[in-house]
């Protein structure tokens, strides 16, 4: 008998759904990619379903939206100058 527990895949979801959603759906859409801010904006929005590991999915997701790191998008748009 399969285990309906933390493991099963029938309590999982779909996560290509949700990082779809974040990335270029609906959710991206509130965050805004690519626009300053971006990644304040999705981890406030993902910290209330995600608690602290929201920062780490936050770059992740910035990541796949705009081809390039945090650090290196924050670099760019202050057009290659240091803080």
């Amino acid at each position: 008998m399969a285990s309906k527990g933390r493991g099963s895949r029938k309590n999982r979801g779909n996560a290509q759904t949700l990082r779809n959603y974040w990335t270029r759906g609906e959710g991206a859409a509130k965050i805004r990619w690519g626009t300053p801010g971006d990644w304040s904006r999705c981890n406030r929005l993902l910290s209330k379903y995600m608690g602290a590991r929201a920062k780490g999915y936050c770059q992740l997701r910035h990541m796949a939206a705009t081809g390039m790191t945090t650090s290196a998008h924050a670099k760019a748009m202050r057009g290659g100058r240091r803080g």
